[in-house]
């Protein structure tokens, strides 16, 4: 995203980002509620940690010996799928 993530949001659909990138994401995860872009990401791979990162995300990928329903209800996340090897885009709306 560089330095311009608001920028580099307009006109987008979807922000996808894996995991390893949610540390460094925040300004982008704040900048697309702002810019009306839904977030998903892939989180397979590590357990999710719940956090305030929640909040902004729409799709949440993860593997499949999560409980992807108690993790949707417990996170408030609009979608969460336990999928081991489906790319995420599949599942974009």
């Amino acid at each position: 995203m560089g330095d311009a993530p608001r920028t580099s949001l307009q006109g987008k659909r979807w922000l996808i980002i894996n995991s390893d990138q949610l540390d460094h994401a925040t300004s982008a995860l704040v900048f697309s509620e702002l810019e009306d872009v839904l977030v998903a990401v892939d989180h397979r791979g590590t357990e999710p940690v719940v956090g305030l990162w929640m909040r902004a995300v729409h799709l949440l990928l993860v593997n499949q010996n999560i409980d992807a329903a108690s993790l949707q209800q417990q996170s408030g996340i609009t979608k969460v799928i336990a999928e081991d090897s489906e790319n995420i885009t599949q599942y974009l709306w």
